[in-house]
């Protein structure tokens, strides 16, 4: 197109310039043709921009088009055929979710990344991202709270629409270092701070109501025994589980014995404390950190008994730190060296891994912590990419129902293949009635 629109002016300029069969006298003719020329130079010139913008609007758009978005639906553990038990299915940033699954044309400046702008045409409004986030817990209504210690406020995530609220520093309370998280059935929230050496209580509105105090040096991860009314912390400084009543946050007992600085390896003691669960019989598990292994008791603060050692293979651990128990009592250990997830059943056989330093779905950076809520979610969070991730566990239950369904319809294609070739032929043919 442009180049035929410059033959023509070509041509013209060459008719201005030399007016054949014009007569003499009459130069006017070949300024008249010049002025011509001038005017559609103008108009090109300024049709040009707009011209050159839709091109490459539209160049843009078939690019969006083309740009894949990842499935994240097959990613699962094992892998098929066998049945999948575990299924990868989101991640928390703080950011919304579109600006990750689906290609956007707009590039985002990266300080704007970083800060969570969204674009304009979603909410307008600039969300904090997650930068430390440690200790998880979930509400009744299903939201995702998450204590992030750098950003100093706690994230709730609306699993659902995606939506974040905060509970912030110096607006609703007042934060130093805040590590664990524990819900009880009336949503009330209990946050650890070993900053301030306490740990805080939020009533269901996320209003500060009460702080414990007595007793704690350095609290850290939470539990509760939701049956027994507990409420176990562990305090990395001391080397105990700190056991308080639920409702009176008076202090209860101590499990393990404090003074030694992280040395004591005998059974029932602990070397840095960290993640804790409690499961259906209401005993106690705890991450016994330095030690690398897992301790367990029963309601009472009675030592039961304690599985794993130190190393990298399958079923050992290298400072595990977080711990979770699901709907049927397999045990989930994050491994804060090994950044892997490794379950157990009740008898402390190990079932399946997965996991492994990386930035991929699935994999982790500085695991620090895991939770399952009731509907059988795993989230499991990690401080150097600043992300929540989120799978789903497959129950034993679900997997019967599958393992069967796999069977019948392995049984109806038996039932009508064609028979084999080998057989007489008198054999396989059709009656006649």
């Amino acid at each position: 197109m442009n180049r035929i629109m410059g033959d023509k002016i070509s041509a013209m300029v060459s008719r201005a310039g030399q007016p054949a069969g014009r007569p003499a006298g009459q130069p006017a003719g070949g300024r008249r043709y010049l002025r011509q020329v001038m005017w559609i130079l103008l108009g090109l010139t300024l049709l040009a921009p707009g011209a050159f913008g839709e091109k490459k609007k539209k160049k843009d758009a078939d690019q969006a088009k083309k740009t894949p978005v990842i499935d994240y639906s097959n990613i699962v553990w094992p892998n098929p055929p066998a049945i999948a038990r575990i299924r990868y299915q989101a991640f928390y940033a703080a950011q919304k979710i579109s600006q990750v699954d689906t290609p956007s044309t707009k590039k985002q400046k990266w300080m704007d990344r970083l800060a969570g702008t969204q674009p304009a045409g979603e909410s307008g409004k600039v969300l904090f991202q997650l930068a430390e986030p440690y200790g998880l817990a979930v509400d009744s209504k299903n939201n995702l709270f998450v204590a992030d210690q750098k950003v100093g406020a706690i994230f709730i995530f609306n699993t659902e629409t995606r939506d974040v609220d905060l509970i912030k520093n110096k607006v609703h309370a007042h934060f130093v270092r805040i590590i664990g998280l524990a819900m009880d059935d009336g949503d009330r929230l209990f946050v650890s701070d070993p900053g301030l050496h306490h740990v805080m209580v939020f009533d269901a509105s996320h209003k500060a109501e009460d702080v414990i105090t007595d007793g704690m040096a350095e609290p850290g991860a939470l539990a509760l025994d939701k049956e027994n009314r507990l409420l176990y912390v562990a305090d990395v400084q001391l080397d105990q589980v700190l056991v308080y009543d639920a409702d009176s946050l008076k202090l209860v007992r101590k499990i393990g014995t404090t003074g030694h600085n992280h040395e004591l390896t005998t059974p029932g003691d602990f070397a840095k404390p960290s993640g804790m669960a409690v499961d259906a019989d209401a005993n106690l598990y705890v991450c016994d950190t330095l030690n690398n292994r897992i301790e367990v008791f029963d309601a009472d603060g009675k030592f039961i008994r304690a599985f794993g050692k130190a190393g990298d293979g399958p079923g050992y651990f290298s400072r595990p730190k977080g711990i979770a128990i699901d709907g049927d009592g397999h045990i989930w250990v994050a491994d804060g060296m090994q950044d892997r997830v490794q379950v157990f059943n009740s008898e402390s056989q190990l079932l399946i891994s997965f996991g492994g330093h990386g930035l991929l779905p699935g994999q982790f950076q500085g695991l620090v912590s895991i939770a399952i809520d009731k509907n059988n979610r795993v989230f499991t969070s990690e401080i150097y990419p600043g992300r929540v991730q989120q799978f789903r566990y497959v129950t034993d239950a679900e997997t019967e129902q599958l393992r069967k369904e796999r069977e019948a319809q392995r049984e109806k294609k038996a039932g009508g293949k064609e028979p084999a070739a080998s057989t007489p032929t008198a054999e396989v043919k059709s009656p006649q009635n």
